[in-house]
């Protein structure tokens, strides 16, 4: 079962582009938006996070950070990042523990069999992590409703 509205999020320690532990706790304070992508480099996971990007002036402006997750190494979220000039961090679930915890496995990947990947999925937490909003697709191919997941944010203090 994937997390719900009203409940914790379930907190992590990954890696970012530069092999730096992150905790979800050192983003709490702020609101936090959660977006996990199944794979760099791939046209609905570039297009997203390029949305989201450029979203990022009306996320600040209602107090929100953004995080990025895949089960992509280090290595390929570094160059991904730079190559889509993304300003958000973004980090590797390279042992699939915290899209296990959230209850987001895509299996199978793109027909490849044992292939596991995030769900495309957007989680926004209020400042002390509580689910807030969740989006979760099982088809890599939809995008989120970039206007919803804005107004999610912006529904709360």
């Amino acid at each position: 079962m994937s997390v719900q509205v009203g409940h914790h999020a379930p907190d992590f320690s990954l890696v970012d582009t530069d092999k730096k532990p992150r905790t979800l706790k050192e983003f709490l304070g702020l609101k936090t938006v959660l977006v996990f992508f199944p794979g760099a480099f791939t046209g609905v996971c570039t297009k997203e996070m390029c949305a989201i990007r450029d979203s990022m002036t009306r996320l600040n402006e209602l107090n929100a950070h953004v995080i990025g997750i895949s089960v992509d190494s280090p290595f390929a979220n570094k160059a991904f990042a730079a190559q889509n000039n993304l300003q958000f961090p973004i980090l590797s679930d390279l042992h699939r523990e915290v899209i296990t915890k959230y209850g987001i496995i895509q299996e199978n990947f793109a027909g490849l069999a044992g292939y596991r990947t995030a769900k495309r999925s957007v989680f926004v937490l209020d400042m002390n992590g509580v689910v807030q909003y969740a989006w979760i697709t099982d088809n890599p191919g939809v995008e989120p409703n970039y206007e919803e997941v804005t107004k999610a944010v912006g529904s709360f203090k």
